[in-house]
C-alpha cells in the first residue's frame, strides 16, 4: 500500500517557486529521510503535506483513499507531525497538550495516561506538566511537541529534524521511539543534518535541490550518488 502520494506538487508565494512538480510515494513500513541543503524546500514540504503551506497545483493523498483537497479532516486524521520549531498554544499546559491531541485522535483515556506516563518519564518531564510553554524551554517544548506526534498511532509520521535542540539523552530515547513506530507498522518520512543518526533508520531517500526533487532511492544508494555528484 501507498501510505503517502505526492504527485505534481507545486508550492509557489507570490512569484518565489518553492517546489516545483514533486512527485513521489511512500510505501507502508518505510522510513525515508528528506535530504537537502538549508534552503532545498524539505520544511515547505512537510508543511505542505500537512496543510500548513498552501500548494499551488498537485495531488497529495495518503492511505490510497484520503486526498488533502477532497476530505482533509480524515486526511489529518492519518498523520502526526513533528515540526522544527515547537507550535504549542500558549494557554495550554504541557499536559493539556498532551489531552488535546489524544482527544483529537480519539485515544482511550486509560491508553493515552500510560503512554503520557511513559513518554513523559523516558523525556523527564514528570515536573513539567502543569508548565505553560512561556516557562519551557526551547527544549522542554520540543520534548512536549514529540510526545504530542508520538502518542496517536497513525499511518504516517512526518519529522522535521527530529534531534533539534534535544540532549543527548533524550535523543537516544527519541530514536527509541521511533524504532518502536517503525516495527508497528508506521510509515515515515523525516528530515535531518544528522545523517549518522538517521542512515541506521531510513531505508529510503528523496534529495531535494531548490525546491525540485533531484535524487530518490534507496538509502545504501545514497553515498554513491554523493560522492559522485560532490553535493550532500
Amino acid at each position: 500500500m501507498k501510505v503517502l502520494e505526492v504527485n505534481q506538487l507545486d508550492v509557489q508565494v507570490k512569484t518565489t517557486k518553492l517546489l516545483e512538480q514533486i512527485t513521489f510515494s511512500i510505501d507502508a513500513g518505510s522510513v525515508v529521510a528528506l535530504l537537502g541543503h538549508n534552503g532545498a524546500g524539505k520544511s515547505t514540504l512537510m508543511k505542505t503535506i500537512m496543510g500548513i503551506q498552501e500548494k499551488s497545483a498537485g495531488d497529495i493523498v495518503v492511505q490510497e483513499a484520503y486526498n488533502q483537497d477532497i476530505d482533509f479532516l480524515n486526511y489529518k486524521k492519518q498523520i502526526a507531525f513533528i515540526p522544527e520549531e515547537p507550535m504549542l498554544m500558549s494557554e495550554l499546559t504541557a499536559m493539556q497538550h498532551f489531552q488535546l491531541y489524544g482527544k483529537s485522535y480519539q485515544l482511550e483515556e486509560k491508553e493515552l495516561m500510560a503512554r503520557v506516563e511513559r513518554y513523559v518519564k523516558g523525556f523527564e518531564l514528570q515536573d513539567k506538566l502543569n508548565e505553560y510553554p512561556e516557562s519551557l524551554s526551547k527544549g522542554m517544548r520540543q520534548k512536549v511537541q514529540i510526545i504530542c506526534a508520538m502518542l496517536p498511532d497513525v499511518p504516517l509520521l512526518l519529522i522535521d529534524e527530529p534531534f533539534m535542540g534535544l540532549d543527548i539523552y533524550a535523543v537516544d530515547f527519541f530514536e527509541a521511539m521511533i524504532e518502536e513506530k517503525m516495527k508497528n507498522g508506521a510509515s515515515i518520512l523525516l528530515t535531518t543534518h544528522q545523517l549518522d543518526r538517521v542512515k541506521n533508520l531510513a531505508n529510503q531517500f528523496i534529495m531535494l535541490q531548490e525546491g525540485k526533487l533531484l535524487h530518490k532511492g534507496q538509502a545504501q544508494e545514497f553515498e554513491t550518488i554523493t560522492r559522485r555528484s560532490g553535493k550532500r
